[in-house]
C-alpha cells in the first residue's frame, strides 16, 4: 500500500525542517513525499531545496489558499492513501505511518483517524491541549465536532468520490469534507487510539475571536450546503467538551 504525504507550506521557514524529518524518519518503505509552497519568500524554499532528493514532488507557486495547495497536492499523489502534514507540524515518532496502513489493512476502512496534542511552538515536548477522535461520531458533525484533520488518513479513491476540499471556506473546509464524507457518502473509518500528530499552537483556527466567529458560522454554512440540519446554538454545546480538552495535564516527550 503506497501512501502519500502532503505539506502545504507559506513562509515557513522556522518550523519546514522539523516537518520534512518527520516524514523522512518514517520507518514505512512505500511513502510519496509532496511538498506545495504558495511562493514563499522567507528562505523557506532554501530549506526545501536542502531536502530535494528525499521529496517526489514539488511545486511552489501563488495559490488561493491553504485548501488550494492541498488540492495541488491530492491531484499529484498516486498513494493508495493520503495524509496531510502541515508545516507546522510533526509525526509522533517514527512508526505512525506504518501503524497507518496496518489499520488500513486491518479495518478495510475509507478512513484512519488517530489523536493530535497542540504543543508550545518553541518546545514541541510541552502540550498545551490534547484533541482526541476517541468520541467521535459522524453525527457530532451536526454539533460542530470534527475529528483531527492533521491525524486522518483518506484512501486516494475516497477522495475521488467525494470530491476535494471546497475554495468556499476560509477556515472550515476540512470539516465540509467530512461532513461530505461522512453524512453524504457514509464513508467507513477506523480509529487508531494513540497521538498520531503533534500540532503547533497558533494556526488560524485557534487564533482569537475573529477567527472562532468565522470557524462556527462556516461550519453552520457547511451543514446547510449539505443538507445537514444544525444551527448556532447546537454547535455552542461542543464547548464544555473542548474545555474539558485544555484542562488535561501537559506531558512530556518520552523520546
Amino acid at each position: 500500500m503506497k501512501v502519500s504525504i502532503i505539506t502545504v507550506c507559506l513562509n515557513s521557514v522556522s518550523t519546514i525542517e522539523d516537518s520534512i524529518n518527520s516524514v523522512m524518519s518514517q520507518t514505512y518503505p512505500d511513502i510519496e513525499y509532496i511538498v506545495v509552497d504558495g511562493a514563499s519568500s522567507d528562505g523557506t524554499l532554501d530549506v526545501i531545496h536542502r531536502y530535494r532528493h528525499h521529496i517526489h514532488h514539488f511545486v511552489t507557486e501563488p495559490d488561493r489558499g491553504i485548501y488550494d495547495a492541498m488540492n495541488k497536492g491530492i491531484g499529484l499523489a498516486s498513494g493508495d492513501v493520503i495524509g496531510i502534514l502541515n508545516s507546522d507540524d510533526v509525526y509522533e515518532d517514527e512508526f505512525v505511518i506504518q501503524k497507518v496502513v496496518e489499520k488500513f489493512i486491518e479495518s478495510r476502512s475509507d478512513i484512519v483517524l488517530g489523536d493530535v496534542v497542540w504543543v508550545d511552538r518553541d518546545d514541541l515536548r510541552k502540550i498545551r491541549r490534547y484533541y482526541s477522535s476517541k468520541y467521535f461520531q459522524p453525527w457530532k458533525l451536526r454539533i460542530g465536532w470534527m475529528p483531527p484533520h492533521p491525524a486522518t488518513f483518506i484512501k486516494s479513491a475516497t477522495y475521488k468520490h467525494a470530491g476535494l476540499y471546497s475554495l468556499d471556506y476560509r477556515i472550515a473546509a476540512d470539516y465540509e469534507m467530512f461532513v461530505r464524507m461522512f453524512l453524504v457518502h457514509g464513508f467507513s473509518f477506523a480509529r487508531i487510539p494513540a497521538i498520531l500528530v503533534r500540532m503547533r499552537m497558533g494556526g488560524i483556527s485557534t487564533s482569537g475571536f475573529k477567527s472562532f466567529w468565522i470557524l462556527n458560522s462556516e461550519v453552520v454554512k457547511a451543514c446547510r450546503q449539505n443538507k445537514v440540519y444544525t444551527n448556532i446554538l447546537l454547535i455552542l454545546t461542543k464547548f464544555p467538551f473542548k474545555i474539558f480538552q485544555l484542562l488535561k495535564k501537559p506531558k512530556k516527550l518520552d523520546h
